[in-house]
């Protein structure tokens, strides 16, 4: 398909994707004249994906060249490409460097240690709950920290859930791109239903006409 083709399938502006084309997230299509090129459905599968990286995963561009370059290459085992992805996804939070974010950080190794998590405790994502830990603190609610294991908890059937996910992926390309994909977007999943479980939880408890939690939240 040429390229206008392209950018109607995949809803990319042509501008943007030869953008990504001189920025190497998107290999260059097969030349057929000076001026003329055709691409390819890996072309339209792999501009959706970095549109869903963007859009829903917000990763920066360079984050996702990060993780493409990973993906790309087949010496690279799949842990490693999850970890490529796991480093890209924003932040959740980071405390200024000071006594609260070390206590944070040690609560957070303690955290790891007391569930025999395999992980660098001065991982990205262990740095990101450090700091929201600490800013809980910050904000009177370091309350809000005891409930680590139990999110610890429900963390741990996701992930479960996302690897059995990969794990009926046979090609590469298909494994890789779900290991990408149920990283970054999985992480949006899980604050959307989150909040559709507050919402639910909240007006059974508090506008079900019981007052003091006598509703049942079943």
């Amino acid at each position: 398909m040429r390229i206008g083709e392209l950018s109607r399938r995949s809803g990319v502006p042509v501008p943007t994707i030869k953008f990504y084309v001189r920025e190497r997230l998107l290999p260059a299509g097969e030349l057929t004249s000076p001026n003329q090129a055709d691409y390819g459905p890996g072309h339209e599968r792999r501009l959706r994906l970095i549109r869903v990286l963007l859009e829903v995963g917000g990763l920066s561009l360079a984050a996702i060249g990060e993780v493409l370059e990973a993906a790309d290459d087949p010496a690279q085992p799949v842990i490693k490409v999850l970890g490529r992805a796991s480093e890209g996804v924003p932040p959740l939070g980071e405390g200024e460097a000071g006594p609260e974010l070390e206590q944070a950080r040690e609560e957070v190794a303690g955290l790891l240690w007391r569930r025999g998590w395999q992980v660098e405790e001065r991982a990205t994502a262990a740095e990101s709950l450090a700091g929201v830990i600490a800013a809980l603190r910050q904000v009177g609610h370091g309350g809000f920290a005891d409930l680590m294991d139990v999110y610890a908890d429900a963390a741990e059937s996701v992930a479960r859930a996302d690897l059995d996910y990969v794990q009926r992926r046979v090609a590469r390309e298909e494994l890789v791109e779900s290991v990408v994909v149920g990283t970054v977007l999985g992480e949006a999943m899980f604050g959307a239903l989150r909040r559709l479980a507050h919402e639910d939880v909240s007006v059974r408890r508090y506008e079900s006409g019981v007052a003091g939690g006598g509703a049942s939240d079943a």
